[in-house]
């Protein structure tokens, strides 16, 4: 990045902080402002920001992004009641997850005739994870119930580093002559990223909540250096992860998940820098996207681009995600509203350079495409809808938490029933 787009972006974002205040009381949300800023300064408005930042400064960008916002995410999360409220995560993970890149898959096939099905996979596996960031009023607000905040932020932390692997398995065999690919190394493939990004996440969180600890215990720590630990604790995570062989945002979210742990409540004053450094670049990496990614996709926009967008925003997501909580007996508000909410953002943009750096697909740039594009209509659609979708369902939960005294009856008496005798489902689901 040359001078002069450095100092347009320093200026788009001092702009956005003089504003932030009032900004943030509407539905105009961060990366809304940062993404359209980015299209007007961009080669196709005014051609201001120079073009020549390659996808791998790009990728660098995201990915340090990513794995700060990742950190400090799962820094904030209550172990306590996650592990009370662990059913919503993991079957959204585990049934929804799958059944997103499946739907995805059958839906890129049907609408892309030229895309072969494993490059209709790979369509279907960048754009799987989840970005809560892109949703910050639903999983700050403390109206919603602490089980769909901490479920959707813990999808979103888990999901990416997941398809991680299976991304590399999918372009291996899109690009392998017939039989290259083996079971055994696409499972080991997918072992590896996962357990050693564990093994990354938990050695580093460890570390600097222990460090952290034991200076201030004795006092060896300057105020200035404070906020220094967990940001290197972040990176340190991702580089540890990334050395083994794993996923280096599977390892950012473990070790922001050991980290707060270990040092619960993390100090506004410890993490600030953490949070700081991550909505800084937070906003550079959307500036850039909506300049030199968005841009150059809308360029060549057409209807079947467009369509898969909304379907993946749509069907793709709430479809599975419905079918995931099933057997959770949540109620339709709370189906649709966790459904809804599955935003698309900087994991979609790391693989998608990941895809046009490392791949030989023959359609690689029509995948690539429908990524910028489903990323870009994302960022505003969910931007637009959090705040008053936030609001509905909040007072439908809270209408519904003024049970009848027969209700309330009931509740006590499953309370008193021995544990054994309650079942599996999730019974506290809304």
């Amino acid at each position: 990045m040359d001078n002069s787009s450095l100092a347009i972006v320093a200026a788009l974002v001092l702009g956005y902080a003089a504003l932030s205040r009032r900004l943030e009381r509407t539905v105009v949300t961060a990366p809304m402002v940062f993404v359209g800023a980015g299209l007007v300064v961009g080669s196709e408005v005014l051609g201001w920001l120079d073009p020549r930042i390659g996808s791998s400064g790009v990728r660098a960008l995201a990915e340090a992004t990513l794995t700060l916002v990742l950190f400090i995410d799962a820094s904030r999360i209550d172990l306590g009641a996650l592990r009370r409220e662990v059913a919503l995560p993991a079957h959204l993970l585990g049934i929804g997850l799958p059944l997103t890149i499946a739907a995805g898959t059958v839906l890129a096939a049907a609408v892309f005739t030229q895309l072969s099905w494993l490059e209709a996979l790979v369509l279907a596996i960048v754009l799987a994870p989840t970005d809560a960031a892109l949703g910050q009023a639903v999983v700050t607000d403390p109206r919603l119930p602490v089980r769909i905040r901490q479920g959707l932020n813990v999808e979103s932390g888990l999901n990416d580093g997941i398809c991680v692997p299976l991304l590399f398995i999918a372009l291996a065999a899109a690009e392998a002559d017939e039989d290259a690919l083996t079971v055994h190394h696409a499972v080991r493939l997918v072992v590896d990223e996962i357990g050693w990004g564990v093994v990354g996440g938990v050695a580093a969180g460890a570390a600097g909540a222990i460090v952290l600890r034991f200076a201030e215990r004795r006092r060896l720590v300057a105020d200035e250096w404070l906020p220094v630990i967990p940001l290197a604790a972040a990176a340190l995570s991702y580089g540890v992860a990334v050395a083994l062989g794993g996923s280096g945002f599977i390892a950012a979210f473990v070790a922001g998940l050991v980290f707060g742990v270990l040092h619960r409540p993390p100090a506004r004053e410890t993490t600030y820098l953490v949070d700081a450094g991550g909505q800084v670049l937070n906003a550079v990496t959307f500036i850039v996207f909506g300049a030199i990614a968005l841009g150059p996709a809308l360029h060549v926009l057409d209807w079947r681009i467009a369509l898969y967008a909304v379907l993946s925003l749509s069907v793709a997501r709430m479809v599975p995600v419905a079918l995931a909580l099933v057997g959770l007996h949540a109620r339709p508000p709370t189906i649709a509203f966790v459904g809804w909410f599955g935003p698309r953002g900087l994991a979609s943009i790391v693989f998608a350079i990941v895809v046009l750096e490392g791949s030989a697909l023959a359609n690689v740039d029509v995948v690539v495409a429908t990524v910028m594009v489903t990323v870009g209509l994302s960022v505003f659609a969910h931007g637009v809808s959090a705040l008053p979708l936030t609001n509905v369902y909040a007072r439908w939960f809270a209408a519904r938490a003024e049970r009848s005294p027969m209700e309330t009856v009931r509740a006590h008496e499953h309370r008193l029933r021995p544990a054994a005798t309650r079942g599996s489902r999730a019974d506290n689901v809304p």
